[in-house]
């Protein structure tokens, strides 16, 4: 597999412009449930161009960007200097180069899958302060809302070079469980959407690692498809996105599960998210 923290090198401009943020509605349940302080002091972990970042800069956080890739980290900053809680780090989820016990939360949008998880877990732990927490967010096209987004899956699955490989969803409550340990984690879902015109739709492909780019011989036949797809299911020139954001919150556990520990699923975290 391409070295993670080089795959989107090329696709900088399109991620930015194209990828779905993150709904605010996170902050409130967060909050509600005394997870995030007002005064928490954040770490974006595998931070892209800001996208989680700048949720968290938005209500008033503290937040050091940690991201090893230097044309996503360059245009996070671009866009980001603005905000005085802003803080860009050259590092990755194995090595943030954060000070021990610096931070209150460490979060992860859209990057925990690209990780090395054991010296991840390590890592983390190190950097947390007692009792700090961890989330981990994924947005998830919604690939069975329409006939649109059906189709769209269906020319990913055609076209896409390691779709399977490297896809998100291969992190499942087994691999959450292990790595978040026998205390267990918690989640909680929101939904969204993106409107785009051909140039979105294409834009929003492209941003995909997995997606081929223009030196590849399927490139031009797989725009060809989209924009057919586009054209057919298309309402006055536009196409919706649905999604859902899926997160996930929990505090490390301070040794693994020992053999007979049943770890706790999901809602059944005390303290945080709790249903």
């Amino acid at each position: 597999m391409t070295d993670p923290t080089r795959r989107f090198s090329s696709r900088v401009e399109n991620y930015s412009g194209y990828r779905p943020g993150y709904p605010a509605e996170m902050i409130a349940a967060l909050r509600a449930e005394g997870c995030l302080n007002h005064t928490d002091v954040i770490a974006d972990i595998g931070a892209g161009t800001g996208l989680l970042t700048e949720l968290f800069l938005r209500h008033g956080h503290q937040v050091f960007a940690v991201e090893p890739n230097l044309e996503m980290r360059t245009a996070g900053e671009q866009r980001l200097r603005p905000y005085p809680g802003f803080h860009s780090v050259a590092g990755r989820a194995e090595a943030t180069t954060l000070a021990s016990q610096s931070v209150d939360l460490v979060a992860a949008g859209q990057a925990f899958h690209w990780f090395d998880r054991q010296p991840t877990r390590q890592e983390f732990s190190r950097i947390l302060k007692p009792g700090g927490w961890i989330l981990l967010v994924w947005n998830e096209r919604a690939t069975q809302a329409t006939p649109f987004l059906q189709a769209y899956e269906q020319l990913l699955q055609r076209y896409a070079t390691d779709y399977a490989q490297v896809h998100h969803k291969r992190i499942d409550e087994t691999v959450l469980s292990d790595f978040y340990g026998p205390d267990g984690f918690n989640t909680q879902t929101f939904r969204q959407q993106q409107i785009f015109d051909y140039a979105g739709v294409q834009g929003r492909l492209l941003s995909s690692s997995y997606a081929p780019e223009a030196d590849h011989p399927s490139y031009a036949a797989m725009l060809d498809e989209l924009k057919q797809l586009f054209e057919t299911h298309a309402v006055g020139g536009r196409i919706v996105f649905e999604y859902v954001t899926r997160m996930y919150i929990g505090q490390l556990s301070q040794g693994a599960a020992q053999q007979g520990d049943q770890p706790v699923g999901m809602n059944q975290l005390h303290g945080c998210l709790r249903s």
